[in-house]
């Protein structure tokens, strides 16, 4: 670093510090200087948590009270996320990716664009079993890049389709991303997982459709198809393609629960690695070990911190005074809350890694997604694709850093490589966003079905309120349609705290 970008670097430091602190007092800018200065998440967060609970008079216990509940501690969620963090690592150092490329391009390469649909297939795959953009980038993007070029595909696509493609997949089930979202919203992870499949296979499918006008526009010559080939293509990967059968299988047919189907995944992925393939030797489990613990850790220890921070911000209304404010600032449609919305959601994701993204930004916003009704599936989709597009969006975005340092080119030499397909995701976020339906569809018989439970028990549906409506506070769900808030505010059908909230009825038009 030069002295002048250090100059700069310094100056934009102390000048966010400086402003924070002006706005919100001299904790809060203490503790966003800490934060820009590099400071571990989890400190910044535990550290700000306990420095506001002694500035307002408060005592230390009550940082513990939600994170010790059944709901997190208690959750499968807490020990699935280092069991596939350390199944994507085993897979990474593996020769998977070697074989996952080798299979996609029998089975696609035939079609126009098809080394591209092989790439943006075999990206989508990785990143669902590992969860992270940077191991994909430099598995199956270090594999196809010299071969994207030799085919002919044009330097600044090919770059740009692996820079992309290191976001793919987030959507699609057993994501990572989704389980951990789901532990911080409240959320039934299988349903979540229901959500994510229509918005992950859009996505592609816009992705995949530019991808073959490139290969045709550009004329480049595909691989013939050999019906052979392809069939033995699938030979090679069939234990790769058991792994997502293992874990769906499992949840699918209730044999097993979330952290069950994550320890036999595990254990069959070593097995297939160590036995079947031997890419891996015993000698190597404890370095992977190490690396994908440390991690896991990291993200379960900064999971404790945010519930720690978010005791305080609903202990003291902090949502409910925001709303007032934004209220008053004319900020009452649903739709423009959306749009304000999507735009917070690409920057947190553009200056965070993708799991603190969501550690932070989804206990923020929950309170206002309330309070304007959002569906909580299209809520959580809308968040998980903000992450894909910021992952590789200009100029902050992870994956152009990965890249950068992966193919030696200068990260604003790729800005204008991963721009095409920068707009193809903004609009399909904007698709997303505008139908719901894309998010709530295969969920909706879930709905149906606590729904029914509920009649023939002669309750109020409370569950299905929970996987229609975000909810201020899941463990009392209210209503979401005013039809029903009507008819349950009734004396003889319970209370509604809600029914009478002109700001809410306001919001909900």
């Amino acid at each position: 670093m030069t002295d002048r970008s250090r100059v700069i670097a310094v100056g934009s430091v102390a000048t966010v510090s400086a402003g924070t602190a002006l706005a919100g007092g001299w904790a809060s800018g203490l503790v966003t200087l800490l934060a820009l200065c590099g400071v571990p998440l989890f400190a910044v967060m535990g550290g700000g948590a306990a420095l506001a609970w002694v500035l307002t008079g408060s005592p230390l216990n009550r940082l513990a009270p939600k994170v010790l509940d059944e709901q997190f501690a208690g959750s499968p969620v807490l020990v699935t996320i280092p069991l596939f963090t350390l199944l994507g690592y085993v897979l990474a150092e593996s020769k998977a990716p070697l074989r996952i490329v080798e299979a996609s391009r029998a089975i696609f390469g035939w079609l126009p664009g098809g080394l591209a649909l092989v790439c943006l297939a075999a990206s989508a795959f990785f990143t669902t079993l590992t969860g992270g953009s940077g191991v994909t980038i430099v598995a199956i993007g270090g594999l196809l890049y010299p071969t994207l070029r030799s085919q002919g595909y044009d330097e600044k696509f090919s770059l740009g389709l692996i820079t992309t493609g290191g976001s793919l997949g987030l959507l699609l089930p057993p994501s990572l991303p989704i389980l951990v979202y789901a532990l911080v919203a409240g959320l039934d992870f299988e349903a979540a997982f229901k959500a994510g499949l229509l918005p992950g296979v859009f996505v592609m499918a816009v992705l995949g459709v530019y991808a073959m006008y490139v290969g045709v526009r550009d004329r480049v010559p595909r691989d013939p198809f050999v019906p052979s080939k392809a069939w033995a293509a699938l030979g090679v990967i069939k234990w790769e393609l058991g792994i997502p059968v293992v874990i769906l299988g499992g949840l699918g047919t209730s044999l097993t629960t979330l952290d069950e189907s994550a320890a036999l995944a595990l254990a069959y992925t070593v097995a297939v690695s160590l036995f079947v393939h031997r890419d891996l030797t015993v000698k190597d489990l404890p370095r992977i070990v190490q690396q994908a613990l440390s991690l896991a850790g990291a993200v379960i220890v900064i999971l404790m911190m945010a519930n720690a921070l978010m005791n305080f911000v609903i202990d003291r209304q902090v949502p409910a005074k925001v709303l007032e404010l934004l209220v008053g600032l004319g900020l009452t449609q649903r739709w423009q809350f959306l749009v304000v919305l999507n735009v917070f959601l690409l920057v947190v994701g553009m200056v965070m890694d993708g799991f603190s993204a969501l550690l932070v930004a989804v206990p923020l916003v929950l309170p206002f997604a309330a309070r304007f009704g959002l569906h909580p599936f299209h809520l959580a989709m809308m968040f998980i694709l903000n992450l894909e597009l910021a992952f590789c969006a200009p100029p902050l975005g992870l994956n152009l850093f990965i890249a950068s340092f992966r193919f030696q080119r200068p990260v604003v030499s790729l800005y204008r490589s991963v721009l095409p397909f920068v707009g193809l995701i903004t609009a399909s976020l904007v698709v997303v966003m505008a139908v719901p339906w894309l998010s709530t569809v295969l969920v909706q018989p879930d709905i149906d079905a606590r729904r029914a439970e509920a009649k023939k028990l002669g309750v109020p549906p409370r569950e299905a309120w929970n996987l229609e409506c975000v909810q201020e506070d899941p463990l009392n769900p209210h209503p979401c349609s005013a039809e029903e808030r009507e008819a349950f505010s009734k004396p003889d059908a319970g209370p509604d705290d809600d029914a009478d909230d002109p700001l809410l009825k306001q919001m909900m038009q």
